[in-house]
């Protein structure tokens, strides 16, 4: 357990320090800088559908270090060295998926705020987009491990990460979105479609990961 526990703050230290996140996060807020110019200073139209651009720039943001989740880490050894000590990969892929949302997660929820504001949400959508980005990230976290497994060793891994990963968050995109103002149902749709995807991204991370040791 306690090797697991510092794989988890290694990746989110690793994850601050490459300025991954930094840069995923300068991506998210401006996306919604610029999405107002492009259809207009029209505040009703903006409250209305900026919910759905957070969501959408939240997927692409999350799209970002998907390339550098695994990679690094098989190429380095690091996974073999997991393995000798015993630990399974879907146990080493849960806790990049501990990793990686902690260094996502949390500061995308406060760069939300930002992001309301620059695109005049009012508090209660605030509040809803909120509720679900802290549902739905863990899915998304889950999602981007898994993919980031998947593309390992592969030419243009970045490419094919993001045909691989965009098809699969539809789901979270469209019950994320469905859930600021879809009530109570379409929080629950959306809890079961990120609960769906950290019960199994794990063991698919997993086992692309112990295919990439052989």
């Amino acid at each position: 357990m306690s090797g697991l526990l510092a794989l988890v703050a290694r990746d989110v230290r690793i994850a601050w320090a490459s300025g991954g996140i930094v840069n995923a996060l300068a991506f998210f807020l401006l996306v919604t800088i610029l999405f107002p110019f492009a259809v207009g200073p029209d505040t009703a139209l903006l409250a209305r559908i900026g919910g759905g651009v957070i969501w959408a720039a939240a997927l692409l943001a999350a799209l970002m270090p998907v390339e550098r989740l695994i990679g690094p880490d098989a190429e380095s050894g690091v996974l073999d060295q997991m393995s000798v000590r015993g630990f399974s990969m879907a146990a080493v892929a849960t806790a990049k998926i501990a990793a990686h949302w902690l260094g996502f997660g949390p500061p995308l929820m406060v760069a939300t705020v930002l992001a309301a504001g620059l695109l005049g949400l009012p508090a209660e959508t605030l509040a809803a987009v909120e509720l679900g980005l802290l549902i739905g990230t863990p899915g998304l976290a889950a999602l981007a491990v898994a993919t980031s497994a998947l593309v390992t060793g592969l030419r243009g891994a970045g490419a094919v990460a993001g045909l691989v990963m965009l098809p699969l968050a539809v789901p979270l995109l469209i019950f994320g979105a469905g859930s600021i103002e879809g009530g109570v149902q379409a929080v629950k749709l959306l809890g079961a479609v990120s609960l769906v995807l950290l019960a199994g991204a794990p063991f698919v991370a997993g086992a692309a990961m112990r295919g990439s040791l052989e």
